[in-house]
């Protein structure tokens, strides 16, 4: 869930700055596709959520890509204001070398994303779970586009780190 990726994340970047790290933080609700785009099959359609509500290309091009080995080492923390429905216009930052980019957001395992990503953890949530503290208008179009997600890429398989989120409050390893 968007809210227990933004506290953990928190928490990795917090920690890495402690150690002296340089830590670069992207949410992907910041790459969201225009709302006439994420909404032209309706508010709660599941499909549309999974295959047109995130701008993954947009993501890869504007951060992973210039931050991964080759890249020019400039990023664009935010390309979307979703209140707005507009481009956010931020100007490129330059990352400091040796930074760890730590990206929160659902999806992230999809096959556009392969090999862009060096760690991965996964927050392991329920459908019940879920649906408690989504608003009901959001509810069947996530837990819907959640449940393709898993299916069609396994992400618990593949990730580095699994951690059970049922209760953001008490979160559960899975495996290391």
């Amino acid at each position: 869930m968007p809210g227990d990726a933004a506290v953990l994340a928190d928490a990795v970047v917090s920690a890495l700055e402690d150690e002296g790290r340089a830590a670069l933080r992207v949410d992907a609700e910041d790459y969201l596709r225009p709302r006439s785009l994420r909404l032209e099959h309706g508010p709660s359609d599941p499909d549309a959520g999974y295959e047109g509500w995130y701008d993954t290309y947009a993501l890869l091009r504007e951060v992973l890509d210039p931050l991964g080995p080759g890249g020019a080492g400039t990023w664009l923390p935010a390309l979307w204001d979703a209140e707005r429905d507009r481009a956010t216009r931020q100007p490129r930052r330059e990352a400091p070398p040796g930074a760890v980019l730590v990206l929160t957001g659902p999806f992230l395992l999809r096959w556009e994303m392969s090999g862009a990503l060096d760690a991965v953890v996964h927050l392991q949530t329920s459908s019940a779970a879920q649906r408690r503290r989504l608003p009901a208008e959001d509810a069947d179009r996530v837990v819907g586009a959640w449940a393709r997600y898993l299916e069609e890429t396994d992400p618990a398989a593949r990730a580095d780190l699994v951690v059970r989120c049922e209760d953001p409050r008490h979160p559960a390893l899975v495996h290391p």
